[in-house]
């Protein structure tokens, strides 16, 4: 692979960059960016990716594209490459819900031409290129989807470019993906989005400052709640079917847990405790994470 063309410098973004060149995959890499802060940071990073300004420049130059924005930019950017845009190049994305951006991809991509979807599992809750890591990607999941259009050829191709860079991959198709993750990823950050809503709508009805006093619950699911709010935005339109679902399951079990609570029941709240437990043994276990108390923190 000769070029290749980031569209979005980000978090992620920054991070393909950083990794491409470490590990050297590209002869070179371009970068499509149109905040104007980001290209002020990426120069002042000196970030190992030339800056065009040109989006026909990046597409006709590069062998493989790879969008890295909010999906909500994805319709405006595919009008534009359908002008320039070649079926020898390979495309990919980073979305975390693929369904109705494969509608997307599907109505305005120019027929001819193959976006073999990626999903890698990794990132952060805070954005912009100067947190980006050349090591994202290592050792972490990255989903690719495989649905009844999906070029194989291309596939084995966008398969090769993830392992590369230091990931494990694993092929699903979008049902099975956007049901996985709405569980897994998009209701707990929408969870962790209401608690920390809630304490704040707490301090108001209460008038005291509570955020001073915050234990180390609140303290960790506002790490996830200070995600970027476009991206999540994006996510939560795009996978509703199925994170509404998980909502109600999610509020279901919240109604047993009040019942348990109301009513003092002992042997049935224990049990649900104890059984929750055993999930954080299983993503130690599966390498999840590290077994270190408080996260590892110092």
């Amino acid at each position: 692979m000769k070029n290749i063309l980031i569209i979005g410098c980000g978090l992620l973004g920054s991070s393909l960059v950083r990794g491409i060149s470490k590990k050297k995959i590209a002869k070179k890499i371009f970068i499509f960016e149109k905040s104007k802060s980001n290209i002020s940071k990426i120069k002042k990073l000196k970030l190992p990716g030339i800056i065009t300004k040109s989006l026909e420049n990046g597409v006709i130059n590069s062998d493989l594209i790879i969008f890295c924005t909010p999906m909500s930019e994805y319709k405006k950017l595919i009008l534009k490459i359908n002008n320039f845009i070649s079926p020898k190049k390979l495309i990919t994305d980073i979305g975390s819900s693929k369904i109705e951006s494969s509608k997307i991809i599907a109505k305005f991509l120019k027929k001819g031409i193959h976006w073999t979807r990626s999903h890698p599992i990794t990132g952060s809750e805070v954005s912009g290129p100067e947190h980006g890591k050349y090591n994202m990607f290592e050792g972490k999941w990255c989903v690719l989807i495989k649905d009844k259009n999906t070029n194989s050829k291309h596939l084995k191709l966008i398969n090769s470019f993830w392992k590369k860079l230091g990931s494990k991959t694993v092929i699903m198709n979008s049902e099975k993906h956007d049901k996985i993750f709405s569980i897994t990823s998009h209701l707990p950050h929408l969870v962790a989005y209401n608690l920390v809503k809630s304490a704040q709508d707490f301090e108001k009805i209460l008038k005291i400052n509570l955020i001073k006093y915050s234990a180390g619950g609140l303290r960790d699911f506002s790490r996830i709640a200070a995600s970027n709010e476009i991206m999540w935005r994006d996510i939560f339109f795009d996978n509703k079917t199925h994170i509404i679902k998980a909502i109600d399951l999610f509020i279901k079990n919240l109604r047993f847990f009040k019942k348990d609570i109301k009513n003092k029941k002992n042997k049935s709240i224990l049990k649900k405790l104890s059984k929750t437990k055993r999930v954080r043994k299983q993503i130690i276990k599966l390498k999840q994470d590290i077994d270190k108390p408080d996260f590892g923190r110092n």
